[in-house]
């Protein structure tokens, strides 16, 4: 039977928990297309908080890799917007300019936020919080700046207001209302909210209401209709959300608020659907994840042919993402003369629980200080349990209290644990008897649940535990396997290739029975690194396992084309290295030449086609820009020219960049080399940073420059270059070693332990084996970019195995 084109506009989450439960249903019944404005795979915008607070970083919230479009044959083109839909047609044209045919089309345009017409909301520093541009834009502007501002005193204005604090500005948040989240909290929590954030370190002005941004181009302030002012460097917007609804609006289809669908996410035109926060079902749009979720189900089973009962529109419930408070609200929260309430209010432990009923039902719930019970109690509200004969200590006595085991064993099948992605009892239980899931993470990656927020993971790890019985094992359970296609870790992997002499990864896969037999985007670069680690002198390097950019040996940008980085040796450079990078950008009309971060010269705007004549015509060096690798060593002119240098920077910086380059590392390291403890290189916030001194140097490991901020830890001091030169190898080869794929060198220590770091390097014996365990590995390599550019085969090769189109044409 011939496959259906299907169209998809929009790559968030909600657009792609629709494909995945199309894919669970039928994987051969849709040939999959999406566009997707960003010019990032699809990613848990809840997380967003997390990365501004400093939690997380952005590739820890990927949910949907690029490579996994690939392995489910999706074409994707990112960084392109879709302008207008043909209905009668039935094509959808691009920015572009492509224009792709479909049977049938899901539209997942999302929200964007709302921008109140307020004076000056145009200006430079005004940003809303939706996106991760959003967040860079936050982040950007804490760096410069020291005055934040955020309009809104919601779920979104919180949690942007902690992140900025933690990013080290002051905070003002500005509400119109007397009380924080006005919408989930009654006055007694809203008041305890407030009371904690304050001594956290935000600054509240209450029934403000903004009526302009001053400023010239840039923000410096916010006027209120009472004519108060405050001064603001940066103003972040979060008063709400905008459904996108223009492009269906344009092209004909049925909108008001939000795109309006029925009870099966159809629109008003034949075989166009809506899913999300663009949909607006029985007059309603939805913000939250859980609903948006539940959408997708019934969107896919409808678009598949299975029958399925109707969307009836959901039930929510609401919680703060904000580290030190616990908070949780659903249903309603304010008390009226149809209702009774029974309520717990402990001042002194910070703790509030309030539950409202009418007709012996839960119809609302507000817990603060202590969420454990939300779960029973959302179960309760939504199925209208009937609570008579239940006494207070019943209803608020949380699993924990009443004994995890037995209370899990009385959970009906049908509860929901994970609300975010309506996953209940009965399907991770089930799921952990038919697939042999053993760990939490294997729960969470074959049932979904934990997989948004997390708050559910607690009950899910008891529903495993007692699943399993007798046959759980608590330090399995909080094993990390490597991915879903294996129970294996990290290090029983590595001890099996060893043990059993596995050269290959179809030949791991096979023998160590992965589950799925071609592996995934996270195994597969991971068991090439193992391979390449463990036999240094015949594995061959398997090129299509690398990740997307280190194939194609450039950094993909936003707009599909790609920036070219060769490698400048400390930061230093040569007149005939600028000549030949200068006829390269000339020849090839390159858009952008820019100095980098890493003291080097990178060339934006590249065509792909151009890459490979662009390399060999550079005739330099990789900067490894894209690589998990030594990317750069930062250097300062040091003691050759500065007066407050005590040694040569740059030499040591040169020598090491000429050793340590091309090195396969499980993440890529950065390097500093600063000639004083004025440290002008950074060196403190290097992954390997050294820093000059009367006599020696510094040696400084674990930094991390990034959101989340981690300066160096002191391994050691020595006196000489070439003691420099063995310490930084028997580390590097020590973290290779033992590192999990993708762990940067920060998370790395805060798992071993600078200590045992230190005692492992403190022998001179194990030292001498790491050193010549890295010498036996920097033997073997090439520069494998010449390869591929030298090769035409190979790079045919290469660009036809890159099915998915990433706005590049």
């Amino acid at each position: 039977m011939k496959m259906k084109k299907l169209v998809m506009i929009g790559n968030g989450m909600a657009g792609l928990r629709t494909i995945e439960e199309i894919l669970k249903i039928s994987s051969e019944q849709f040939e999959i297309v999406i566009f997707g404005q960003e010019p990032f795979p699809n990613y848990n915008r809840i997380k967003l908080s997390n990365i501004l607070q400093g939690d997380t970083s952005f590739e820890d919230i990927i949910i949907n890799p690029i490579d996994w479009y690939k392995e489910n044959n999706i074409q994707l083109f990112l960084g392109e917007t879709i302008t207008r839909i043909d209905t009668e047609g039935k094509r959808v044209i691009s920015d572009l300019r492509n224009v792709v045919e479909y049977d049938e089309l899901i539209i997942a345009t999302g929200s964007s936020s709302l921008i109140p017409p307020i004076p000056g909301a145009d200006k430079m520093g005004v940003t809303g919080f939706r996106n991760i541009k959003d967040c860079e834009r936050m982040i950007n502007g804490a760096s410069q700046f020291k005055k934040a501002a955020v309009i809104g005193g919601g779920l979104l204005g919180l949690e942007a207001a902690k992140g900025l604090l933690n990013l080290g500005m002051k905070v003002d948040v500005i509400h119109l209302m007397p009380d924080l989240m006005e919408r989930q909290l009654d006055s007694t929590a809203s008041t305890m909210l407030k009371k904690e954030l304050e001594a956290q370190g935000m600054n509240f002005l209450m029934e403000k209401e903004t009526v302009e941004i001053i400023g010239n181009e840039r923000v410096k302030g916010l006027r209120f209709k009472d004519e108060s002012e405050i001064e603001a460097d940066l103003v972040v917007m979060a008063i709400g959300i905008k459904p996108n609804i223009n492009l269906a609006k344009n092209s004909g289809i049925y909108v008001n608020r939000g795109i309006v669908v029925n009870d099966n996410m159809e629109t008003s035109v034949p075989g166009v659907y809506a899913v999300g926060e663009c949909a607006e079902h029985r007059e309603i749009t939805y913000g939250l994840v859980a609903p948006l979720y539940e959408q997708a189900k019934v969107l896919a089973k409808k678009i598949c042919g299975v029958n399925v009962e109707p969307y009836m529109g959901s039930i929510t419930g609401t919680q703060l993402k904000v580290a030190g408070i616990d908070l949780y609200s659903a249903g309603e929260i304010e008390d009226d003369e149809t209702t009774q309430s029974i309520k717990i209010y402990n001042e002194f432990a910070g703790v509030y629980k309030k539950i409202l009923i009418r007709n012996q039902c839960i119809v609302g719930v507000v817990l603060y200080g202590d969420t454990k019970d939300s779960t029973k109690l959302f179960r309760m509200l939504t199925k209208k349990e009937e609570i008579s004969g239940m006494t207070n200590i019943n209803l608020l006595q949380s699993e924990s209290d009443a004994g995890g085991d037995d209370n899990i064993a009385d959970m009906p099948n049908d509860e929901m644990v994970c609300g975010c992605n309506g996953v209940t009892k009965g399907e991770i239980v089930e799921s952990i008897k038919n697939q042999g899931l053993t760990t939490l993470e294997q729960v969470s990656h074959c049932t979904n649940a934990g997989r948004s927020c997390g708050r559910c993971k607690p009950v899910v790890s008891q529903i495993l535990a007692h699943t399993l019985g007798d046959q759980f094992d608590t330090a399995a359970a909080q094993k990390t396997s490597l991915c879903s296609c294996t129970n294996l870790s990290r290090e029983e992997i590595v001890a099996e290739i060893k043990m059993k002499g596995l050269t290959s990864i179809k030949e791991v896969m096979n023998v160590l029975e992965w589950r799925n037999e071609e592996g995934c985007s996270k195994c597969r670069p991971a068991l090439n690194y193992f391979l390449g680690m463990i036999y240094m002198d015949s594995y061959k390097d398997d090129r299509d396992s690398r990740l997307v950019n280190e194939k194609m040996h450039a950094n993909i940008q936003k707009d599909g084309t790609y920036s070219v980085v060769p490698r400048m040796y400390g930061g230093v450079t040569t007149a005939k290295d600028l000549k030949k990078i200068s006829e390269v950008a000339e020849k090839y009309n390159v858009p952008l030449v820019k100095l980098t971060g890493g003291q080097r010269i990178g060339l934006f705007g590249v065509k792909k086609e151009d890459l490979p004549s662009i390399w060999e015509e550079l005739d330099m060096p990789s900067g490894y820009a894209y690589g998990k690798t030594l990317r750069t060593v930062k250097t300062c002119v040091g003691a050759q020219f500065c007066r407050y240098g005590t040694q040569d920077s740059m030499a040591l910086g040169i020598d090491l960049e000429k050793k340590f380059e091309r090195l396969d590392t499980p993440h890529k390291v950065k390097m500093g080399v600063s000639a004083c403890p004025r440290n002008c290189s950074e060196a403190g916030i290097k992954d390997i940073g050294f820093v000059g001194v009367d006599g020696g140097w510094e040696i400084y490991v674990a930094g991390n420059g990034g959101v989340d901020l981690r300066p160096g830890d002191l391994l050691c001091t020595v006196k000489t270059k070439e003691q420099v030169i063995e310490m930084t190898g028997a580390y590097l080869q020590y973290y290779r070693e033992t590192a999990n794929y993708l762990e940067r060198t920060s998370k790395w220590i805060d798992r071993v332990g600078l200590a045992h770091v230190r005692e492992v390097l403190a022998n001179e014996e194990t030292r001498k084996a790491l050193n010549a365990r890295m010498d036996q590995t920097l033997t073997k390599y090439a520069e494998p970019w010449q390869e591929a550019i030298n090769n035409e085969e190979i790079q045919n090769k290469y660009y036809a195995r890159l099915t998915i189109k990433a706005g590049v044409k």
